[in-house]
């Protein structure tokens, strides 16, 4: 997992709060988003504002495609990254998602885009998805809609794994497609209501429903509370995710 917070509910500079002066390096949480290597290949979802910082620090040398569940500026801002990679491959980056995130990234990334573009601006090579299953070179991804309160966006299955973030709710034919997962990665944004993210509580029933093998809470705000303190309290195969954390399936 690359990150696994928040910019919902992100204290104030000096923050006191009994999160943000942990010790305990899980609960250290960039924004959200996961790397994942499958078939030879380096995914990643979303980029937000941590993105160079997440690849520098899990010593990503090589990616094949970066894939956008939203247009919300904590799973784009750090697309602009992407240049380095531009120049160890020497090829365009494969860039995937819907048309109104693709439209968001023109606006907010105009400069890519443009026609005539500045020397050494990252090279995309766009490809726009919609509701329906996709491949990135010969693997393939099925999208999972979910609503963030009253945006779609998507979530992502590769093989036996699903990764879902900012979900509020879910339609029951999309429910459909995360059947017989080893593994489920899930937001869980606080403890208390919250009117686009599931909370802890929703999350856990949620994870029973889906009945996973594993199943990792992501996309957590310091709300939330410590690492160690949610998760003690959690199901067995159910734990809280945090930055650096991998799963071997």
């Amino acid at each position: 997992m690359l990150g696994t917070g928040t910019s919902q509910g992100v204290p104030v500079i000096g923050c006191q709060c009994e999160v943000c002066t942990s010790l305990d390096f899980r609960d250290k949480r960039l924004r959200s988003s996961i790397l994942i290597e499958v078939d030879g290949l380096n995914i990643v979802i979303d980029s937000g504002p941590d993105f160079r910082q997440q690849m520098l620090r899990e010593r990503v040398r090589k990616l094949d495609a970066l894939v956008f569940t939203h247009e919300h500026k904590d799973h784009t801002a750090g697309m602009d990254d992407i240049r380095s990679f531009n120049f160890l491959q020497k090829k365009d980056m494969p860039i995937y998602a819907q048309k109104n995130v693709l439209d968001q990234l023109k606006r907010e990334f105009a400069y890519v885009f443009a026609e005539s573009k500045y020397p050494g601006v990252p090279q995309v090579a766009v490809q726009e998805i919609d509701n329906k299953p996709f491949s990135v070179e010969g693997t393939e991804i099925i999208p999972i809609e979910v609503l963030h309160y009253k945006l779609p966006i998507l979530g992502f299955r590769v093989k036996d794994f699903a990764y879902i973030t900012d979900m509020k709710t879910i339609a029951d034919d999309e429910f459909e497609k995360l059947q017989n997962l080893d593994a489920l990665v899930i937001n869980a944004l606080q403890k208390t209501e919250h009117i686009s993210h599931l909370t802890l509580d929703e999350a856990i029933a949620f994870a029973k429903k889906v009945g996973a093998k594993r199943t990792f809470f992501t996309h957590l705000s310091h709300k939330m509370g410590k690492h160690n303190d949610v998760d003690v309290l959690l199901p067995e195969n159910i734990q809280i995710a945090y930055d650096g954390l991998t799963i071997d399936l």
